[in-house]
């Protein structure tokens, strides 16, 4: 097969050089072909290669800190590795480094979209990644030994993250999905699964292909990019508990700024939203260790984690919370409401079942929200297959009048 786009060899070359020539020549072996790209920040690359990011973003600028130099570095390598795309000379990136390296060369890597096989060999792989991948389909490999030139263990290591990367980009050119069906991003989470695999029945029923997210945080920061790129003929924000975690710091709390925001100079797919998973925040601690502050709270206790009701001052501010998001969304934005419950915790019989405070968060709601954003009650539980077909119809309704 005759390849027009290559993989790219990124990497600290001035420090790294050998390993990096090294997977450039395994690469090519296979019958791939290597484009190389330094981003060390100490000096220039210590052989030919393709682009050398410190001979263009840092040795015409001198007295450059150590930060301010790795930063230099990514803003350049994110411009080329992005240009790379455009052109559609690119088929997939690889690299391998220590704790710098790997931050920069993630860094740079994150630039490309879902899809694009991203491959980094890590010394550090094995500690907290969810920072260095985010929402960010890298994969990441552990070298176990450290990376200091070739020897027997560091080279089957390098031949095997080049044999990964090769068939990743192999298996995209073989086994390209022909759908054309429209997709619908669908949030979800433990306590309203039941919900959730309803809609997506529904949602398929109806023609869609349904992309699902776990609003773990990172899930949720995920669909928004997505969206943001234009994937998606439509959001159902089936699990919104996201919102509740980041309020109380809880286990799904991890999102940014960009949840449940519109985006500017970006594809706006019309979003309908869901209370899911709002009556709670799920912390992590178990009935035998419940922290003091929250001892008079209804509980529902999970596993490791527990489901804590919000409590009515809690509920008022993630009232306005969505109440303000919505409103930056206008008439590209629905809430429904089951009001029979949001989870499976908040149900007749339930440790979080309270009518009582799921009004006054509705009311909240109504009070801030724009008159613009279209509001719909529905007198149903979240996880019922009527309620899941209600959502499915408001969503089918909405994508069709936006045009999509």
């Amino acid at each position: 097969m005759e390849r027009n786009k290559a993989v790219v060899v990124l990497g600290t070359f001035d420090s790294k050089g050998e390993e990096h020539a090294y997977l450039r020549d395994v690469i090519e072996e296979r019958g791939f072909p290597a484009l190389t790209l330094h981003a060390g920040t100490k000096a220039p690359a210590p052989f030919p290669v393709d682009y050398d990011l410190y001979t263009e973003a840092i040795a015409a600028r001198g007295g450059l800190g150590r930060d301010e130099a790795i930063e230099a570095v990514i803003e350049k390598g994110r411009s080329l590795v992005q240009e790379l795309y455009r052109q559609d000379r690119l088929s997939g990136v690889v690299s391998a480094g220590g704790g710098t390296g790997t931050y920069l060369c993630t860094e740079i890597m994150r630039i490309l979209p879902m899809g694009i096989p991203k491959v980094m060999i890590s010394t550090v792989a094995s500690r907290d990644m969810s920072r260095t991948v985010g929402t960010k389909d890298i994969t990441m490999m552990h070298s176990v030994v450290d990376l200091l030139g070739i020897n027997s263990i560091s080279a089957g290591l390098l031949e095997r993250a080049a044999g990964a990367v090769c068939g990743m980009v192999d298996s995209n050119e073989k086994h390209r999905t022909g759908s054309t069906k429209k997709r619908v991003g669908l949030t979800m989470f433990g306590f309203i699964t039941e919900g959730a695999e309803h809609v997506r029945r529904h949602l398929e029923a109806l023609g869609y292909e349904v992309i699902p997210f776990h609003a773990n945080g990172t899930g949720g920061m995920a669909m928004e990019e997505l969206a943001s790129e234009g994937l998606f003929a439509g959001v159902l924000d089936f699990a919104t508990h996201e919102l509740a975690d980041a309020l109380l710091d809880g286990y799904c709390g991890g999102i940014g700024p960009g949840r449940l925001v519109p985006f500017p100079g970006r594809p706006n797919p019309p979003r309908l939203v869901i209370p899911g998973g709002l009556d709670c925040a799920v912390l992590i601690f178990d009935r035998n260790h419940i922290p003091e502050r929250y001892e008079e709270r209804s509980i529902f206790f999970y596993d490791f984690r527990s489901a804590v009701r919000l409590s009515r001052e809690e509920a008022a501010t993630l009232a306005r919370q969505l109440a303000e998001k919505l409103n930056r969304f206008g008439q590209g934005a629905k809430l429904l409401i089951p009001t029979l419950g949001w989870s499976e915790a908040d149900k007749k019989g339930a440790p979080l079942y309270d009518p009582a405070m799921n009004r006054f968060f509705l009311d909240t709601v109504r009070k801030n929200l724009s008159s613009v954003v279209s509001i719909q009650e529905s007198h149903q539980h979240i996880n019922s297959s009527t309620f899941a077909e209600q959502c499915a119809q408001a969503m089918h309704a909405m994508i069709q009048n936006s045009g999509e």
